[in-house]
């Protein structure tokens, strides 16, 4: 990426005879590859929106990989642009990321036990049965 970008820049401007560093490589390559399994993590993820049945393995697509991924694009991002700024906002971005993720899940999937969507018998452990019998005002 940088590699291009030197080629097009160095084009453009006054002409330099330095070449990219082996560094610099291996850093634009690390960060293409992170990019790509990122990219292929949050399709994964969609697909598994797509294509599982039930709630909870819904949930899991939309969660697990798709936090990974983007954990892996900023961390591709951070790599190609090499700049503390760019990291100092990406930071906070995974941390959001990292903190909405499991509580939007949490939420969707309560919903989901609460409407009757979820297949009680998949259920190893059912820890808000109690819950549902007695309705939220009876205060019990």
């Amino acid at each position: 990426m940088n590699a291009l970008l030197f080629s097009l820049v160095s084009a453009a401007g006054p002409s330099t005879d330095a070449a990219p560093s082996a560094v610099d490589v291996a850093l634009d390559t690390t960060a293409l590859i992170l990019i790509l399994i990122g990219a292929l993590l949050c399709l994964t993820a969609a697909i598994g929106l797509l294509r599982f049945r039930d709630v909870p393995t819904r949930l899991h697509a939309a969660t697990k990989p798709q936090v990974l991924g983007l954990i892996l694009v900023c961390l591709a991002v951070a790599l190609s642009l090499r700049s503390w700024p760019v990291v100092a906002f990406l930071v906070p971005v995974v941390l959001i990321q990292l903190a909405t993720a499991p509580l939007s899940a949490h939420m969707v999937g309560r919903q989901a036990y609460r409407n009757g969507t979820i297949d009680e018998s998949d259920l190893y452990v059912d820890e808000l049965a109690d819950s549902r019998r007695t309705p939220p005002a009876a205060g019990g």
